[in-house]
């Protein structure tokens, strides 16, 4: 039978406090930004349940790196997410009035046009926040609304989406990842050759435009 939900369906937290972890608590991520245009900034992570929030056509339906994340907190998405973001953005937003940056999503993905548009509200309600991540959504309504985020907010909103593709000058807010499988022009992630610290003493997923190339975990 095929999963449709984590593993761990335990580790889902239905009370939506505490939406946004510091990267300081994951060492992948990082504390804060030392290079680039958001040098300074520190980042804070938001962590959905994979599969639930996912197309079916991601690659890593089956092997997805969630399922070696037992302790990890997954946020149930759906109306009660979406009404606790605003006041969860603001705390971080009147500690942090120069700048933050939130990783979207550590687990899971952009689930509906509507919850995008949350997004984009909230770039507008809080215009010292940054957003990136990465999305399997290649096609589709959905597609099209991070899209238009990365459009709309282009120096503020840096979403990859999860196909092997090249970077295309004519398309220049589309901006992609993919795995070693694929043989396209790209640069495979410095953190991950342990070339760099952590992904804010990094900085090319939000700073370049060209392919972003994942090892599989």
């Amino acid at each position: 039978m095929q999963r449709s939900t984590t593993k761990y369906p335990k580790s889902i937290r239905a009370n939506h406090i505490g939406l946004f972890k510091s990267g300081k608590n994951n060492a992948k991520l990082g504390g804060n930004i030392t290079k680039g245009a958001w040098k300074g900034m520190p980042i804070y992570s938001l962590t959905l349940t994979e599969r639930d929030t996912c197309p079916q056509s991601c690659k890593h339906w089956d092997d997805c790196y969630g399922n070696n994340m037992p302790f990890a907190h997954r946020f149930k998405a759906g109306a009660e997410l979406e009404s606790a973001i605003p006041s969860e953005l603001g705390k971080i937003a009147s500690k942090h009035p120069k700048g933050f940056v939130i990783r979207l999503h550590v687990l899971g993905d952009f689930y509906s046009p509507e919850y995008v548009k949350l997004w984009a509200d909230m770039l507008i309600l809080y215009p010292m926040m940054r957003i990136y991540g990465y999305s399997a959504r290649t096609e589709g309504p959905i597609h099209t609304e991070l899209w238009l985020l990365n459009i709309r907010f282009s120096e503020r909103a840096k979403i990859r989406f999860s196909e092997a593709k090249e970077y295309d000058s004519m398309d220049p807010f589309t901006i992609y990842a993919g795995d070693e499988k694929s043989e396209f022009d790209s640069i495979v992630c410095p953190e991950q050759l342990n070339k760099t610290a952590s992904c804010a003493t990094c900085g090319l997923c939000w700073g370049i435009k060209k392919s972003i190339k994942f090892l599989s975990h």
